[in-house]
């Protein structure tokens, strides 16, 4: 009875603690943006060498030992944090200039005082994720376009710093720009937002399979580590159920898994085989979807959609009918 009554307040309190992390996350990102584009315009006004760079670090850990991050290796991370995403242009910081006060050794001279202008990237994606994550971005990825897609990726599925670099070592951007590539013009028309949701492949080392195995042993291993699997397919699938039957005509049939995809607002079955694939796999999945279609799916939910995953490759099918 406790526990409900007092519930409401621990939320209250969790949820303070958050926004307050997250608070704090974005001033610090703020931060590190600020002064890597200030080392940045030094060192192109060549009014700094790299030296200036190691005496500034020097300083700060001789006068401010309690500043923690700010040693060499600190400082050039933030340069090269505002170097990778100054030209990208979900980035457009708000400019604003603040008065600073030289403090003059002369009492009889008064306090001069400097303009120094700064940016606000707080309401920008880069503040939505971490130190940690930027710094992941940073060392691990070499593009662009690649850097934003796992940026906006994390945002979307709130990864942990560990998700990401299982993310990245299994290449989920080239497998999903891979599948990108297939998809025909009439599924693009009918759901518009599909783009990135499949990939060409799955990594599905997490299951721990022995060799050989066959479709019974896969799926075991995925409702098992169905969390896992989860994380592999995006976080907007829902499991819906494993050997899910419809029915054609008297005889009853079992796809392997059926999920439903809430951005999509669509059925996605998976149909598993563990041997390689073959073109008489895409009639069954077919088979499948024209089923879902007719008898599953409901009026307000678009076509289904059919993953075919073989041990070789993954082949997605849709159901045009």
């Amino acid at each position: 009875m406790e526990e409900k009554q007092f519930a409401d307040i621990i939320y209250l309190i969790k949820h303070s603690r958050s926004s307050a992390l997250k608070s704090v996350n974005t001033e610090l990102i703020n931060l590190y943006w600020n002064i890597g584009a200030y080392i940045h315009k030094k060192l192109a006004e060549a009014s700094w060498g790299e030296k200036t760079v190691d005496e500034m670090a020097t300083f700060i850990q001789k006068n401010h030992p309690e500043l923690k991050g700010f040693n060499r290796r600190g400082l050039y991370r933030m340069k090269q944090f505002y170097d990778k995403y100054t030209s990208m242009a979900f980035v457009s910081p708000k400019m604003t200039q603040i008065q600073m006060i030289d403090n003059q050794s002369d009492k009889i001279v008064p306090s001069a005082m400097t303009q120094l202008e700064i940016s606000d990237i707080r309401e920008s994606i880069l503040a939505k994720i971490s130190w940690t994550h930027h710094l992941t971005l940073i060392s691990r990825i070499k593009t662009n376009e690649e850097r934003e897609f796992y940026l906006r990726l994390c945002i979307k599925e709130n990864y942990s710093v560990k998700e990401l670099e299982r993310q990245i070592n299994s290449g989920l951007f080239e497998r999903t720009m891979i599948g990108n590539s297939k998809l025909s013009a009439a599924v693009r028309e009918i759901h518009p937002d599909i783009e990135n949701t499949f990939k060409d492949s799955y990594i599905f080392d997490f299951l721990n399979l022995p060799e050989p195995h066959n479709e019974s042993d896969l799926q075991k291993g995925l409702i098992r580590q169905m969390k896992n699997f989860i994380l592999e397919l995006g976080k907007d699938f829902l499991f819906i159920s494993e050997e899910y039957k419809v029915q054609v005509g008297n005889n009853d049939f079992y796809i392997d898994l059926l999920f439903y995809h809430r951005g999509l607002q669509c059925l996605v079955a998976f149909e598993l085989k563990a041997d390689k694939f073959k073109p008489e796999h895409l009639g069954q999945i077919n088979f499948y979807l024209e089923a879902l279609d007719r008898d599953v799916k409901k009026q307000n939910e678009n076509p289904s959609i059919g993953v075919l995953l073989s041990k070789i490759k993954t082949v997605k099918w849709w159901n045009m009918l």
